[in-house]
C-alpha cells in the first residue's frame, strides 16, 4: 500500500566531533538495543510535499549539527554493553506515497499492518553497527488528503522526553523558526552514571526481578507465546474527572498530602479492570510497574534538555487480585504513588544506579534481549498477566509538534507492546479528555474493553 519514493541519508551541515566514543549510561544500557517508533499524523491538504521534504531534509541537517550523536552507530563491546561510535554516517529521511486515503486507515491502529508501513522499517538482522540511530517517514496519502509522519528512535539513545524535544526543535526549524539557546540538547551522559552519582545505601531493587507468576505456575513462559493487542480508549474530561474523583472519596485508604493525580486514579482502574478481565483469583499475586522521570529527583538535577535516557523503573508492592478489585479505587492508586515516590527517591535512584552497573545485572537484561531468555528461563521484565505496566505522556506536548502543517490530529505509538501496558496521553483536542494506549492480551481484550466502559 505504500510506495518508497526517495531515500535520503542526513549528514549535520556542519563539522560536528567524530573519531571518538561516546559514553552511554546505565539507564541507556538497560533499554531495549531497538527503535521506539511513533507517528503523527495531520490533516492538511494544502501540502506541497516534494517542499515539505527538502524543507523537513534541509533542517534535519541543521538540528543534527547539536544532536551529532544521532548520526553515529552504536557497537556491542564486551559485557554486552553497547557503546556509541560518533562517525557521522547520518539520520534517515524517506519519502513515501499511499494507496489508501487518510480515512482508510480508521484510528491509525498498530494493529494493521498498513499503519506499520507508515514508519521506518528496520531489518534487525543486520549487526547492529549498520543501523541509523533516528530514522524518518513522510507519507503523502492518497488523494492529497493529508500527511503521516512516522519517526523511529533508537531506544539507547534518548527516552520518550528527549526523543519528543528533538522532534519539537527540528519540527520548528522545519517551519522557519529559529532555535534559542535553552533549548538546545545537553548531551554529556557522564552526569548521570553510577561513577558519578554514588550510592550512601543499598536497596533490593525489586523492579529488576521476577514479578509475580499466575498461581501454580513456575515461569511466565506461557503468558508470553500469547498475542497482544491494540486499543484505543478515550476519555471524555468529565469521565477523567470522575475517576480522579471516585479515588479521593474514600478517606479509610487516605495516607496522602494531596490528592490523587490523574494518572494515579486511572491507573487504578486500568490496573483493576485488566485484573478482571483476565479472571484471576483473588488470591493471586500482582503487581504494577511503572516509570519515574528522575531529571530533577537527583542532586544536582540534570541539566535543561538532558538529552538520554532520563527515566527509571519502579514497581508497586505485591497486592493481592482481590484487593486491587474490591477494595476503593484509592487502594490502588496509593500503591502507584508509593511506587512513584521511592523511583523517584535519591538514594534509590543512586542505589539503582550502582546495581545496574554491576555485570551480573547486565548479563540478565542481555539475556532478555538478545533471546537467551526463551527456553526455560522466566523473562524478568515481562509485566503481562498477572501484572500490569502503566505510562503517562500526559505531561508531553507531543501535539506542540508543527513541521508548518499546524499541530498533529493525532499522535501515538507506532508497535504493539509484547505485554499488557496502559499508557495515558492527553488528547489532540486540548479540553482535558485523556486517550488510553491500551495493549492486552488478544484473548481478553474484548473482556477488558467491556469491563472498562461498563463500569466506569
Amino acid at each position: 500500500m505504500v510506495t518508497i519514493i526517495e531515500s535520503h541519508i542526513v549528514t549535520p551541515k556542519e563539522e560536528t566531533p567524530k573519531g571518538h566514543f561516546f559514553c552511554l549510561s546505565e539507564t541507556d544500557q538497560i533499554c531495549r538495543p531497538d527503535h521506539t517508533p511513533s507517528i503523527y499524523i495531520y490533516n492538511n491538504n494544502n501540502v506541497n510535499v516534494n517542499v515539505l521534504v527538502q524543507r523537513m531534509r534541509d533542517s534535519l541537517a541543521e538540528i543534527l549539527v547539536h544532536y551529532y550523536p544521532l548520526c553515529g552507530r552504536l557497537n556491542w563491546i564486551e559485557g554486552g554493553r553497547l557503546k556509541l561510535d560518533c562517525n557521522a554516517k547520518g539520520a534517515m529521511l524517506l519519502e513515501a506515497e499511499s494507496k489508501k486515503t487518510m480515512a482508510e486507515y480508521g484510528d491509525f491502529s498498530p494493529n494493521d499492518d498498513a499503519t506499520k508501513e507508515l514508519i521506518p522499517n528496520l531489518d534487525y538482522s543486520q549487526p547492529i553497527e549498520d543501523l541509523p540511530l533516528f530514522l524518518a517517514q513522510v507519507t503523502k496519502f492518497h488523494g492529497g488528503n493529508g500527511i503521516a509522519i512516522g519517526v523511529a528512535m533508537s531506544h539507547p539513545m534518548c527516552d520518550g522526553i528527549s526523543a519528543l524535544h528533538f522532534v519539537y526543535s527540528w519540527a520548528k526549524l522545519t517551519r522557519g523558526d529559529s532555535l534559542h539557546p535553552d533549548e538546545l540538547p545537553f548531551l554529556d551522559r557522564t552526569v548521570f552514571t553510577a561513577s558519578r552519582l554514588p550510592a550512601s545505601r543499598r536497596f533490593d531493587h525489586p523492579e529488576f526481578k521476577l514479578p509475580p507468576l499466575i498461581l501454580g505456575r513456575t515461569d511466565n513462559i506461557e503468558e508470553r507465546k500469547k498475542k497482544t493487542m491494540f486499543a484505543l480508549l478515550k476519555l471524555t474530561a468529565e469521565q477523567a474527572q470522575k475517576l480522579k474523583q471516585n479515588a479521593n472519596i474514600d478517606h479509610s485508604y487516605e495516607s496522602k498530602q494531596r490528592p490523587y493525580s490523574r494518572f494515579e486514579a486511572i491507573g487504578a482502574y486500568i490496573w483493576r479492570c485488566a485484573c478482571k478481565a483476565h479472571g484471576l483469583d483473588k488470591e493471586q499475586p500482582t503487581r504494577a510497574r511503572t516509570m519515574v522521570n528522575i531529571r530533577n529527583k537527583v542532586n544536582p538535577p540534570l541539566p535543561k534538555n538532558y538529552f538520554g535516557n532520563g527515566l527509571a523503573r519502579t514497581v508497586t508492592e505485591t497486592c493481592y487480585a482481590g484487593e486491587i478489585t474490591s477494595k476503593p479505587l484509592s487502594y490502588g492508586a496509593q500503591k502507584i504513588r508509593e511506587a512513584v515516590e521511592i523511583g523517584g527517591n535519591e538514594e534509590y535512584i543512586r542505589s539503582q544506579l550502582e546495581f545496574l552497573a554491576q555485570q551480573e545485572t547486565m548479563d540478565m537484561i542481555r539475556n532478555k534481549y538478545m533471546g537467551k531468555g526463551e527456553h526455560g528461563k522466566p523473562d524478568v521484565s515481562f509485566y503481562g498477566n498477572p501484572n500490569i505496566m502503566l505510562g503517562s505522556w500526559l505531561s508531553m506536548p507531543m501535539y506542540e509538534v508543527d513541521f508548518g502543517l499546524g499541530k498533529p490530529d493525532y499522535f501515538g505509538p507506532g508497535a504493539v507492546y509484547p505485554l499488557d501496558y496502559g499508557i495515558m496521553a492527553p488528547s489532540p483536542h486540548g479540553d482535558g479528555s485523556i486517550v488510553i494506549f491500551m495493549n492486552f492480551q488478544v484473548h481478553d481484550m474484548q473482556n477488558f474493553i467491556n469491563i472498562f466502559w461498563d463500569n466506569l
